[in-house]
């Protein structure tokens, strides 16, 4: 008995030493995140500030609708709870002749008008002419007056424009975006013929994105191959063959093109002069020059991924699987592709999305038909001023890559590579 309790005080010592320790560690540990955290925190706040906060504003830009609002602010308030069914009741009428002589002249009427306007040809003249003819005198009823002054204040749909931007946030720029429109009954339908049209540029845009995608691939992955296959010194000069077209800019390679492709160009004469055809071809100004400037363009983007992966990738498997008896073509595509999978994957979606975004190309090279979304978001932008139709073609763009993303990391991702790999 007196050996335990004499051991007992050694053992609690232990006991606490090793609390101590366990402790320190973990003290040792929270400093060393804190100190990882205190590193990347310049990169966070970089990427929260040009990435994260423009990328939101862009989102909420899409389905923000302020100018009703702002104008008529007490119609607004009175409209979010109108139920829609008849024309709205004298208090309403109130409130907007209220509204329209406090910014009767006023820049925010006129933003209010436009963006009206948008959803229903004539809503422009229709307030603007409202707001300077509008004169009621003391006690008199506003509702008769208006009604009087233009009958389509008595129209049912004129309010439910009005009601639909009340609240600051619309669908209209997203539904415009893919040829949708509100109707009068609050339905989802068709846009119009004349205005179905950001449909077909989407489509043109990812089936011009896809096909130049698929051509950088092809064309890039047996020169990324044969890189990968030779010895340092050639594949070094070969390396700096491919890089050397980011020493020129875009524009410059894109004018080099057009001086290439026209009817007087180079390759045309040629053409003639070897006698394969007598007259000029229409080389540039349509889909075909612009397919060949960017995969131009393009192709490093490709050979890069692959290359990098590719040297990763041991030759003596394909000697082993011919060794064993395997073909060559059947070695290459079931030991060596599989495992360059990654970087296929890696190729076409970088090409892919720096495709869907391509604005100088086909507006240099291309006709009408062949501008892509970045046209029109730029045309939105700095013609027209229209930051709801620009952000809401940029939106879907977005969520097109996204969606691409995903599927790669479906079909691309390292679990799905193993297995390939394992077959």
């Amino acid at each position: 008995m007196a050996r335990v309790a004499d051991s007992f005080p050694a053992i609690t010592g232990d006991i606490g030493a090793r609390a101590s320790l366990k402790s320190q560690l973990q003290r040792a540990e929270r400093l060393t995140k804190f100190k990882y955290m205190l590193l990347i925190a310049p990169l966070a706040i970089f990427l929260l500030v040009v990435f994260v906060w423009p990328l939101a504003s862009l989102l909420r830009r899409s389905v923000d609708s302020p100018e009703v609002a702002t104008a008529l602010p007490a119609t607004s308030a009175l409209l979010r709870n109108w139920n829609g069914n008849a024309v709205p009741d004298e208090p309403v009428f109130a409130a907007l002749a209220r509204d329209l002589m406090a910014v009767k002249g006023q820049p925010v009427l006129a933003e209010a008008a436009k963006r009206a306007n948008m959803e229903q040809t004539g809503f422009r003249s229709l307030l603007m002419n409202t707001a300077r003819k509008l004169q009621l005198d003391p006690g008199q009823a506003a509702k008769p007056a208006l009604i009087e002054m233009d009958p389509r204040w008595n129209d049912l749909a004129t309010w439910k424009i009005l009601a639909r931007n009340a609240s600051g946030v619309t669908p209209f720029y997203l539904l415009a975006a893919l040829d949708l429109k509100v109707e009068d009954d609050g339905h989802v339908a068709r846009a119009s013929g004349d205005q179905s049209i950001y449909v077909d540029i989407l489509l043109r845009t990812l089936w011009m994105s896809v096909l130049v995608t698929a051509w950088c691939l092809l064309l890039g992955y047996p020169l990324a191959y044969f890189m990968a296959n030779q010895p340092p010194r050639v594949a070094n000069l070969l390396m700096i063959l491919v890089l050397l077209p980011f020493w020129t800019s875009i524009l410059v390679r894109v004018a080099a093109w057009i001086v290439l492709l026209q009817n007087e160009g180079p390759i045309n004469r040629a053409l003639i002069g070897l006698g394969v055809i007598d007259s000029p071809l229409q080389l540039v100004f349509n889909r075909f020059g612009v397919y060949i400037a960017m995969v131009h363009i393009l192709l490093p983007f490709a050979i890069l991924p692959l290359y990098s992966v590719m040297k990763g990738v041991s030759p003596t498997l394909m000697r082993a699987a011919m060794s064993l008896g395997c073909p060559p073509f059947q070695s290459f595509w079931r030991v060596y592709f599989p495992q360059t999978l990654p970087g296929v994957g890696a190729s076409g979606l970088l090409v892919f999305i720096l495709a869907m975004g391509y604005y100088i190309t086909p507006a240099l090279l291309g006709s009408p038909r062949e501008q892509m979304a970045a046209y029109f978001v730029a045309f939105y932008t700095n013609e027209t001023v229209n930051w709801g139709m620009a952000a809401a073609l940029a939106t879907i763009l977005l969520v097109a890559t996204m969606l691409l993303y995903i599927v790669y990391a479906r079909w691309f991702g390292p679990a799905r590579v193993r297995q390939i790999t394992v077959r």
